[in-house]
This record gives structure tokens, sequence and C-alpha cells, in this order.
């Protein structure tokens, strides 16, 4: 059974890690201001954003999860956004997951959002068995215009 907890703030060195080998699957590099303010905002009450860590039974971190309530114009409550999740590449298939968003969507039916919604890469096809067992593919295809270097 994975336990699965709220970030703290002593929990950076726990984190980091894991972040890092997010970035790393998807081929990405992040200023370190921005991996700094992103932990500050993951530990700050105040925002919007939040953080958990899943724990194997030794109580190593082995995956992460981060999400996002924001406003929508579809609903009159928030909805929330599963913004990153990763779980330990050799721990992969174990149900870790699974579970993160199971933690994800828990805390978005608390907080009275009406879904909860995430994206993925088209080549992760890994992660796409498990999102098309636990969730609806809506079709959609994101776009984006950069606005900052």
């Amino acid at each position: 059974m994975t336990d699965i907890r709220a970030l703290t703030p002593d929990d950076q060195e726990r984190w980091l890690p894991l972040w890092q080998g997010y970035l790393t699957f998807y081929e990405a590099t992040l200023p370190a201001a921005v991996t700094a303010m992103t932990w500050q905002r993951l530990i700050d009450p105040a925002e919007p954003v939040h953080g958990a860590l899943a724990f194997d039974e030794s109580g190593r971190a082995v995956g992460l999860v981060q999400w996002i309530f924001h406003r929508s114009t579809w609903s009159e409550g928030s909805v929330c956004y599963l913004n990153d999740l990763f779980v330990d590449p050799t721990l992969r298939g174990k149900g870790t997951g699974r579970a993160l968003i199971a933690h994800v969507h828990a805390d978005a039916l608390a907080n009275g959002a009406s879904k909860v919604y995430w994206l993925t890469h088209e080549t992760n096809q890994t992660a796409q068995k498990l999102y098309n067992a636990v969730a609806e593919r809506t079709g959609f295809i994101q776009y984006r215009q950069l606005l900052a270097p």
C-alpha cells in the first residue's frame, strides 16, 4: 500500500529528485529560480498550488503529484488541474500513479471542484494506459503561444 501525504516544508530534499526526474522524463530544463519558486508555491497555504508525495514501505519518496485549483467559465465552482504526476520509473505499474490520481480526486471533491483534468504527451503510452482506465479522454488538442523566453 502506498502512503500519500501533502508536502511539508521539510520535504524539499525528498521532492527535488522526483521533480528533476519528471523534468528529465519530458526532456525539459527549467531555471533554478523556477524550481525554487515552484517549491515555495507548493508549501505556501495561500497559493492555489498543492503537492503530495507517495512513499513506499521503507518511507522513501517514490512519486509526486501537483495540482492547481482555478476558476472556470464552465462551472460555478473551481476546477482542478492535475499539473504534474511522476512515479519512480522502477516502480511503475504497481498502483502508485493510480493512488496519486485518487489523492487529487479526493482533494478536489473536498474542495468543491467540479472536475479534475490533466494532459500528457502523445508519446507517453504507458501513462495513457492508466489514464484511459481512470478518466475520460476528451479528444481536445492543446495549443499554446509562448509569451516569454
